[in-house]
């Protein structure tokens, strides 16, 4: 094999690394990764694909403007951390003020009041919320539930406004009993540097594809549960996903 004898790496190709042909190709695995679990209050009245021209749209969460939470562990460092300065990429807010129609309103509150919701006449709001990150035994988690702030700013703001979430995770998280008040859910998994991927599908240039690579589970008792079990009882099963078609005027 030759180990011994050229024990480095081939640093020729070095100076394509982060190049903008690896970046497009990280934004399409984020578009096509993503999975759509709800899409609507009923099959009739779909949220997604988001129109672009929306007048005013909330952006909310502690996923929202993070590229360390977008990115997971072992980035950097070996558990990963929060903030904008761990690499260059861009975040899901980015993302989507850059999608959206020049006369669209975006504003950005991380974790806003339901008074602030209600006096700002916002026509959507799309929360990104999810876990920090992990790697190995320092993500173990016996309750799989999404960590504070997040299910307060899912609560406040889908109470009052109809809302996308967005759940920037590397695994499925509890997700009742907050389900109903959601109007669309988008399992964004670990976008990566590429926010503006998750945005592509959002607002209807791409469709959602994805589908679930594991079961999604109610509550942690359920657990281990697999495809073929006596009491296969998913929230979401196996397999689901799901489709919108692209509208590139949207």
């Amino acid at each position: 094999m030759g180990l011994f004898e050229n024990p480095l790496g081939d640093y020729s190709l070095a100076d394509q690394i982060g190049s903008q042909a690896h970046r497009d190709l990280a934004r399409e695995a984020v578009r096509k990764s993503l999975v759509l679990l709800k899409n609507g209050k009923s099959a009739d009245e779909p949220v997604l694909p988001l129109p672009k021209n929306t007048p005013r749209i909330l952006v909310a969460g502690s996923h929202a403007n993070n590229l360390g939470l977008q990115c997971g562990g072992w980035t950097s460092t070996w558990q990963g951390m929060s903030g904008n300065n761990i690499t260059q990429g861009t975040t899901i807010l980015s993302g989507i003020t850059s999608a959206v129609d020049p006369s669209t309103e975006v504003v950005y509150s991380e974790n806003p009041g339901v008074d602030f919701i209600k006096s700002n006449n916002f026509s959507h709001a799309i929360v990104v919320v999810g876990e920090p990150p992990y790697a190995e035994y320092s993500g173990d988690n016996l309750n799989l539930t999404m960590p504070e702030p997040g299910l307060s700013t899912i609560k406040n703001v889908c109470s009052t406004v109809k809302c996308t979430v967005v759940v920037v995770s590397g695994r499925p998280l509890v997700m009742e009993p907050y389900l109903a008040d959601m109007d669309a859910v988008v399992a964004a998994w670990l976008p990566g540097t590429e926010g503006q991927g998750v945005a592509d599908v959002l607002f209807g240039d791409y469709g959602f594809t994805g589908k679930l690579s594991r079961t999604w589970f109610k509550s942690v008792d359920q657990l281990p549960m697999n495809v073929g079990d006596v009491h296969y009882d998913p929230l979401f099963p196996f397999g689901f996903g799901l489709v919108t078609k692209p509208t590139p005027s949207s």
